[in-house]
């Protein structure tokens, strides 16, 4: 048995410390949010309340819609003039905001009401979602239940990358309050970690093209198609051989 090295512990290297680049995220048309309003009067509760999202409200109890379905049935989605509607309060404008402006919007509605002090707002994202296709091993829409995802937690929400996929090419479609803008990813770069890039915004496309080896071959991998084609070639020499021999 080969005798273990002396340690020098167990860490090998250590990459410099990427800053985080923060963009605060404008509400937007289709965007969905939950909103919960609580006062000190009861019977104003009940005409405030709408249906809220609770944490512990699991797929079953859905009837089999997902977490993503839930907060869309139940949360309020900005409409194309990006507003909301509000019980009791009414239409609320919030496109172009972030969720604590909203929040310090909806909370001067409910000033309307009720005396400062005597109420709660709360406003959230209804999850991150995005749409995975292409080169991906479980491709399709998804929302994820939290505040902020990497794009590397994204990637892995849908299964990670086939091995033919592009990962120094892959094309981010997004959003943006005056129109839709698609940019190419390399994965594999370091700088991605502080750019604004790594953190994913609602709605978000990520696709991920395939390799050039696919075009060419039934393999998954260069080395797969390359024997693939190597086999072919080898049995037609032999059938080619049996035949002059043949004759």
């Amino acid at each position: 048995m080969q005798e273990l090295a002396q340690s020098t512990g167990p860490l090998i290297e250590t990459s410099k410390k990427y800053p985080y680049q923060p963009e605060e995220y404008l509400l937007q048309v289709n965007d969905i949010i939950e909103v919960n309003i609580r006062t000190t009067d009861p019977d104003l509760n009940r005409l405030l309340s709408a249906v809220v999202f609770e944490p512990g409200f699991n797929q079953m109890q859905a009837g089999g819609q997902s977490v993503g379905d839930v907060f869309f049935m139940n949360g309020y989605s900005l409409d194309e003039m990006g507003k909301i509607e509000l019980p009791l309060i009414g239409e609320v404008k919030l496109d172009g905001l972030s969720v604590g402006e909203a929040k310090v919007v909806i909370e001067n509605e409910v000033k309307r009401f009720v005396k400062e002090g005597e109420y709660f707002v709360r406003v959230r994202l209804g999850g991150v979602r995005f749409s995975a296709l292409g080169e991906f091993n479980a491709s399709g829409k998804f929302t994820i239940l939290q505040n902020r995802v990497s794009i590397f937690e994204a990637i892995a929400f849908a299964g990670d990358l086939s091995r033919v996929a592009k990962r120094d090419q892959v094309l981010l479609v997004r959003q943006y309050p005056d129109g839709t803008q698609i940019h190419k990813i390399n994965l594999l770069d370091r700088d991605l970690l502080s750019s604004e890039y790594y953190w994913l915004k609602p709605n978000d496309l990520i696709y991920a093209e395939p390799m050039k080896v696919k075009e060419i071959g039934a393999g998954g991998t260069l080395v797969e198609t390359f024997t693939l084609i190597t086999t072919s070639i080898t049995a037609i020499a032999l059938l080619l051989t049996l035949v002059q021999n043949n004759n």
